[in-house]
């Protein structure tokens, strides 16, 4: 199976839905794997990390798009994203099909299937797969990053060999 992963295109987006390492994994399973130029860049990789992974790198998302099975996304995907899906592809993203239809139909209408990640039931069996708890742990760290950051002053309650802070 073949499996590409495109560059986001929603602003701001920094993560990508496939990595070196993941691409590494995935081709131990015997699938061939793809991304689209510069699709790892906002998150620190390189094309050539993907390709010494053994990463076909295509140019484009619409050539992307053309040549796999599965695409995978981390946002929810655009219109024209969806317009570029063919009859039998999947795409695996978070969606939010009850807050979609028009993209639900859209890709209905292509003849493509979609695995929202968003709709993985948070049970044991599904724990794997439960991208919207690690990203909700992500954004939760971060907040408290951030917050500790624009504080002003330190955070109280750390015990130290110097004593308490």
């Amino acid at each position: 199976m073949k499996i590409g992963a495109p560059k986001e295109i929603f602003e701001g987006e920094n993560r990508v839905a496939m990595t070196p390492d993941s691409a590494l994994q995935l081709q131990k399973l015997g699938h061939a794997c793809f991304v689209e130029s510069g699709a790892g860049a906002a998150a620190g990789f390189s094309d050539a990390a993907y390709e010494a992974a053994g990463v076909t790198v295509v140019k484009t998302a619409a050539a992307l798009f053309k040549e796999v099975d599965v695409v995978a996304k981390v946002r929810p995907p655009e219109p024209v994203e969806l317009k570029r899906l063919s009859k039998g592809q999947t795409l695996i993203s978070f969606f939010y099909p009850s807050q979609n239809k028009e993209l639900l139909d859209l890709a209905n209408a292509q003849g493509a299937s979609v695995i929202a990640m968003d709709m993985v039931p948070r049970i044991s069996r599904a724990q794997k797969m439960d991208a919207l708890s690690s990203m909700a742990n992500i954004a939760g760290y971060r907040a408290v990053i951030e917050a500790g950051n624009n504080f002003g002053r330190f955070f109280t309650g750390q015990v130290t060999a110097a004593g308490k802070v």
